[in-house]
């Protein structure tokens, strides 16, 4: 690139919830002047438009019948990143227990992965400077291409402690159960499970606090950035 303009980095971070993803991916696409996506709220947009919409979630091909109906936009601002469904912001209806419990049936749907997948690469095409986009299968599916990839791993410990802190009046032990069967249901599902990428690099948040997760994966970008 001429004028030693910096050149557009994507940066794919993984791994189950509770590892400090949403944090540490909004805060490094801060630093970096990045955009950032969070993919599981996309997951959950499709999922409350489903349940408002009255469709039968337990059966698949009543998904995938109407995987393209909604329109999701996803504002990739890090420091107010925004989400609608037809026009109306749902960015705290997506957050409710209802739709919580649900997300992993919606999300195994494989005409709904290849529709909301679709729409993850477009975003991260658009993204001039690059972009932070955190999920569950952004290395391995969504974007196997990216600059650099991250999986964030905790014990479910501590897991359940961060979930439960975030969720209040959320019982630990009850979390911890919830999250253990989230994590199995995402990594057995057929399409795109939740899996580390074979040249990921793994960072156990379990014993670092989240200003020690961000430098670390700064510093990760920083070099990928430098080395391109």
């Amino acid at each position: 690139m001429e004028n030693g303009a910096v050149k557009p980095v994507i940066v794919a971070i993984d791994g189950p919830s509770g590892t400090g993803k949403s944090s540490t991916s909004k805060a490094v696409a801060e630093q970096l002047g990045l955009s950032y996506l969070d993919t599981g709220a996309q997951y959950r947009a499709i999922t409350w438009w489903m349940v408002n919409s009255g469709i039968d979630l337990t059966d698949p091909t009543a998904i995938a019948a109407v995987a393209g109906k909604p329109e999701i936009v996803s504002g990739t601002d890090p420091v107010k990143p925004t989400i609608t469904v037809d026009g109306v912001d749902v960015s705290g209806p997506i957050r409710t227990e209802e739709v919580t419990s649900k997300v992993s049936a919606v999300s195994a749907v494989p005409e709904v992965r290849t529709r909301i997948s679709e729409l993850q690469r477009t975003l991260a095409r658009a993204a001039a400077h690059g972009i932070v986009v955190e999920g569950r299968d952004i290395g391995t599916t969504v974007l196997p291409d990216a600059d650099l990839k991250v999986f964030l791993t905790a014990s479910p410990e501590a897991r359940a402690a961060r979930r439960s802190g975030e969720l209040k009046g959320a019982d630990v032990n009850a979390t911890r159960e919830a999250l253990v069967k989230r994590d199995a249901a995402d990594s057995s599902r057929k399409t795109s499970p939740l899996a580390k990428a074979g040249d990921a690099v793994e960072v156990d948040t379990t014993e670092l606090t989240l200003a020690q997760v961000i430098e670390c994966v700064v510093t990760l970008v920083e070099e990928k950035r430098a080395a391109k």
